[in-house]
């Protein structure tokens, strides 16, 4: 039985890959910081709620420590969903507390999850970290005019979406015996960009599930998109 904890996942990409791990036979335990909308959707899921605000050091070791240790005693699979997108457009009136309002969920809540969780991940035969990323966090394709991440101005969420690429490379290669990856969920419809994305959360979950099923002996320290591997960039 694999048991898998997703961040941020009462609602959109983590909801959804909720959704389709337990299909798939996942043990789910759905993390998020709203209880009233975590509850609703682990009891409509099949998941067990787990409360936590990535942005808090007390929340997440309470999570990891107690709450999960006590009733699960590891997990097999974390995957640092939760993200924020912070101001669009004109970066020219960004502020220092704008910044660290993204970066302290998308990039520094991904330190502080993953090292509370790693003594839970260490029980496990197979251990799984996935980080999902984005494409807007590449150079290549945020200077390509032929792809859609290239005509968009995110400045906070594209940067700090850069810095978790780097951290996953970084614990690929640091975290040994675990299998650390990226996912791209490309365009996706979800709150961040108030629905206007080309792909459902089905399309933008293939990549996270794709990782968080493919079983020992794959590959660590890579960038996956729905339609398959892409070089890290």
């Amino acid at each position: 039985m694999t048991i898998t904890f997703i961040t941020g996942a009462n609602k959109g990409i983590g909801r959804e890959t909720a959704r389709r791990l337990i299909a798939c036979g996942h043990t789910v335990l759905l993390g998020a910081r709203d209880r009233e909308r975590g509850e609703e959707a682990a009891a409509a899921l099949g998941a067990r709620f787990v409360p936590v605000d990535v942005t808090d050091d007390a929340s997440v070791a309470a999570a990891a420590a107690a709450d999960v240790a006590e009733h699960e005693g590891r997990i097999d699979v974390l995957i640092n969903n939760a993200g924020v997108q912070g101001p669009f457009g004109d970066p020219g009136d960004l502020t220092a507390a704008d910044a660290r309002a993204v970066l302290d969920v998308n990039v520094i809540g991904v330190v502080r999850t993953t090292t509370a969780f790693l003594p839970l991940l260490r029980r496990s035969d197979d251990p799984v970290i996935i980080n999902v990323s984005s494409g807007m966090g590449s150079l290549a394709f945020t200077h390509d005019p032929g792809r859609s991440e290239s005509h968009v101005v995110v400045p906070l969420y594209a940067s700090s979406k850069a810095a978790l690429t780097m951290l996953t490379t970084q614990y690929a290669k640091g975290l040994k015996g675990i299998r650390v990856n990226a996912a791209d969920p490309g365009y996706t419809a979800t709150d961040i960009n108030g629905h206007s994305g080309s792909q459902t959360v089905t399309e933008g979950t293939d990549a996270i599930v794709a990782l968080a099923t493919e079983g020992p002996g794959a590959g660590t320290g890579r960038f996956i998109d729905r339609h398959g591997e892409i070089a890290w960039s």
